[in-house]
């Protein structure tokens, strides 16, 4: 059985006290070993921001990618090796300012992987800016007088883009996060997570507080997320009722089972021996 020792590494976070990614880590952990999958058979992959040294410090197989290339990695990996659980995590400004294209694709294609993002409607790791998620009116060191930008809405974005599994957490709470990143990581097709996680350095208004006062449990309401129309409905509460938990799942095929050169083994498993690419080496070279 996998335990969290298993899954400790020599080096220690160094996220600012109290900082949502604390959680997230956790949460992370409880769920590989809630799932026993063994270190060798998991990958993270990270961008960058405060959520890029994640593969630092959970002791599984990762890959630390450059600032918003995190899913195309994840999917190179993904299809490289399917025998592997692949996990993709980052920011809001990693996912959706300069990854935002990649996340529509991944999405629409139905790569079987999970992806995280850390969603502290700020740009921590450089002190402090607005991001694609920050409220309109937040005063940063880039806007002093207040955004006059509207942020974005991942969760009907994704949902848009035809994401098979659209969820939505808080790290503020540890029990339900992990619930929610297992379900992510054993759906069949592309799990994606928005989570909210208080930056309690830079974001002063989007806090713990903020959320504890306004987030509820969508299961609890008896939301069926077999509903899409429903779940775009749900996407769009914002202010005084913020949704958290599955808003929409189906099933449908991924795009790695409808390869045909995947369907024997995966392709790291493959034998290239007789296959002989000279002539093309030749041509290009």
């Amino acid at each position: 059985m996998v335990e969290l020792s298993d899954l400790q590494t020599a080096g220690a976070p160094s996220w600012c006290p109290g900082c949502g990614n604390y959680s997230i880590w956790q949460a992370i952990k409880m769920a590989i070993v809630e799932l026993n999958i063994k270190t060798k058979d998991i990958v993270i992959v990270s961008g960058v921001g405060c959520s890029g040294k994640y593969p630092y410090w959970i002791k599984t197989y990762g890959f630390h990618s450059i600032h918003g290339r995190t899913l195309p990695v994840a999917t190179g990996i993904r299809l490289a090796n399917q025998d592997l659980k692949v996990m993709a995590i980052g920011g809001d400004g990693d996912g959706y300012s300069e990854g935002t294209n990649h996340l529509l694709h991944a999405a629409r294609r139905n790569i079987d992987i999970a992806y995280l993002v850390c969603n502290n409607q700020i740009y921590g790791l450089t002190t402090g800016q607005v991001s694609p998620t920050s409220l309109r009116g937040t005063k940063t060191k880039t806007s002093p007088s207040g955004s006059i930008e509207w942020s974005i809405n991942p969760i009907s974005i994704a949902l848009a883009a035809g994401t098979s599994f659209v969820a939505r957490g808080f790290a503020g709470d540890v029990r339900h996060l992990t619930d929610l990143i297992i379900k992510a990581i054993t759906h069949e097709g592309f799990g994606f997570l928005d989570i909210l996680q208080p930056c309690v350095t830079f974001n002063k208004v989007n806090t713990y507080k903020f959320f504890r006062e306004r987030i509820y449990k969508l299961q609890d309401e008896n939301h069926d997320p077999g509903d899409v129309i429903k779940a775009y409905e749900k996407s769009l509460e914002w202010g005084k009722r913020i949704p958290i938990g599955i808003f929409y799942d189906e099933k449908k095929p991924t795009y790695e089972s409808q390869i045909r050169q995947l369907t024997k083994s995966p392709l790291s498993k493959q034998n290239i021996s007789d296959i002989d690419i000279s002539s093309s080496m030749k041509k290009f070279v």
